[in-house]
């Protein structure tokens, strides 16, 4: 269906590929994997012709439709939500506002002059949209948008209302509702809650759609693909399983490479000892230099490369008391939605809280309402003898722009020793020459592990923590959850990465009643407990 031959692609100093070839077949599901910077979305752009290859070959059927989801999904202004993603998606949308155009020219006094053509084309165009399926598009539209988390009101309301993240959800619904051949996904996981995650799961599942994508979700990937490319210094390597299976091959594979470079190394090592010690000697000067002609010989392999998670080792945080937060009597509205009435939570030295439930329940007014960054109506939120540490997506605009990385960390630990903030900067995916980019040229997913890292490099014994793994990648967030296992502090947190919740959650707050005037449900247990006992992976949302 889709093929990339012989591609060769530089940016820059940057070589990305060198002579690699990938093929995408119909109806498959793969995922695209590698290191940051790789080339993935350079994949993606070179599919659709926004960019070209230096040498190669991307060959496509002429007929073939695609829909590229991508991070930057443009203005989105002057139309309702469904509106923007029926608009959006592909030639059944453009049908469906070609056919409102046309019903408002035919009641236009104005072009009565014109009328015959007006019915001809709209004929023409009404033809079209029914066998296309176009009558449904409306409800479909609705269930997908309603799949993404949008409410009722959303729905019909202003798109350019939207905040980035809510637009990028838009942006997903139009290329789900357009029955392309071919779905480019560039994190399609991103900008969603685990509610619409799971959604957005099923439907991938059920399409027939081939899907390409990358995705930092190591669950997502695992129940959606059948295959992986990962982009390995310059070439594709294809691994026909999950991305489970693709770990495990890495591993065997660097086993086998490691051992052949193992071996070779030593019987070099081996013949060179040899031609030192004989090598003057006359009997054997004969040998000596026959060993030396095979060394020269010798096509020398080179030393596997590894791509190791290393947890950081930070300092050991100052110990709390048994009472790490009370919270009495707790009432919170906004306007005439009442978010908490009468709410009494409890959390204790050592406990790591996961906060559960669908958009609007209240996850994040808890986490504010704990941290001081918002004051309840009524009640009380108490905090013990902690020293807090609060991580939101606004944090990231405290970073100072002008900045590098190193110099953001050096201001704030200016007396701890060179190596040990280079340490904690490799740690957090800054190595080398990254550490002195500046601040004010980072992705969205490198100032979360900024703030993270600094955050960690001198720990408070409270972690209160919302999305900590948005944008990150899968090594980021691995780094993060073996790291956070060892933090002998306590834990209150809102994820929407499965694995994170697995890895660290040791209780769960399920706040999703609050949206029926119903109290918060705390359950004593962890969150695999939680769904072994529920069913559910997330609050009204089952397996």
């Amino acid at each position: 269906m889709i093929t990339l031959t012989g591609i060769s692609k530089r940016h820059g100093h940057q070589v990305l590929f060198v002579d690699a070839s990938l093929q995408l077949n119909p109806g498959e599901k793969v995922g695209l994997t590698g290191p940051n910077g790789a080339g993935k979305s350079t994949v993606f752009r070179l599919i659709v012709g926004e960019e070209k290859p230096d040498e190669g070959e991307v060959a496509l059927p002429k007929r073939l439709t695609i829909g590229y989801f991508r991070q930057d999904m443009g203005e989105m202004a002057g139309r309702s939500v469904l509106d923007e993603a029926i608009a959006g998606s592909g030639r059944i949308g453009a049908l469906h506002h070609e056919l409102e155009q046309l019903q408002r020219d035919m009641s236009d006094p104005d072009k009565a002059d014109d009328m015959d053509r007006i019915l001809a084309r709209y004929g023409e165009v009404q033809a079209q949209y029914q066998d296309l399926g176009g009558y449904e598009l409306e409800a479909r539209a609705k269930e997908v948008l309603h799949g993404l988390g949008f409410s009722d009101a959303q729905i019909d309301g202003d798109v350019g209302a939207l905040s980035g993240g809510w637009k990028m959800r838009v942006g997903m619904a139009t290329v789900l509702l357009g029955n392309f051949d071919v779905l480019l996904l560039d994190e399609p996981t991103n900008h969603l809650d685990i509610e619409s995650i799971l959604w957005l799961e099923k439907f991938l599942q059920q399409t027939k759609s081939a899907v390409l994508m990358t995705c930092h979700d190591r669950d997502f990937m695992n129940r959606l693909v059948d295959r992986i490319i990962d982009v390995d210094d310059g070439e594709f390597v294809s691994y026909t399983g999950d991305y489970d299976f693709m770990e495990r091959e890495q591993k065997n594979r660097l086993a086998v490479k490691e051992a052949a470079f193992a071996r070779q190394e030593a019987m070099i090592a081996k013949m060179q000892r040899f031609i030192d010690r004989f090598g003057t000697h006359v009997a054997k000067a004969a040998q000596a230099q026959s060993r030396q002609k095979k060394i020269d010989k010798i096509e020398r392999l080179d030393p596997p490369r590894k791509r190791e998670i290393v947890p950081f080792a930070f300092k050991r945080p100052p110990r709390s008391g048994d009472d790490v937060v009370k919270l009495h009597g707790v009432a919170k509205s906004y306007g005439p939605k009442t978010v908490y009435k009468g709410f009494d939570f409890e959390v204790k030295r050592g406990e790591r809280w996961c906060v559960m439930g669908q958009n609007g329940s209240g996850k994040t007014t808890l986490l504010k309402m704990v941290s001081g960054q918002l004051e309840p109506d009524a009640g009380t939120v108490k905090l013990g003898s902690v020293k807090l540490g609060y991580f939101a997506q606004q944090a990231l605009d405290l970073l100072d722009p002008e900045l590098t990385i190193y110099e953001q960390l050096d201001r704030q630990f200016p007396l701890e020793a060179t190596g040990t903030k280079r340490t904690l900067l490799g740690a957090f995916g800054f190595s080398g020459d990254d550490q002195e980019k500046r601040i004010a040229i980072l992705s969205g997913g490198e100032k979360s592990r900024l703030v993270l890292a600094l955050m960690l490099f001198d720990p408070p014994n409270f972690l209160v923590l919302d999305e900590p793994t948005n944008h990150l990648d899968m090594a980021t967030k691995e780094m993060l959850v073996q790291t956070l296992r060892d933090f002998d502090g306590t834990m209150l947190f809102v994820s929407h990465d499965r694995a994170f919740l697995r890895g660290l959650a040791t209780r769960v707050l399920d706040v999703s009643a609050c949206t029926q005037g119903k109290p918060p449900y705390a359950y004593p247990g962890s969150y695999v407990e939680w769904v072994e006992r529920t069913g559910t992976e997330a609050p009204g949302v089952h397996r």
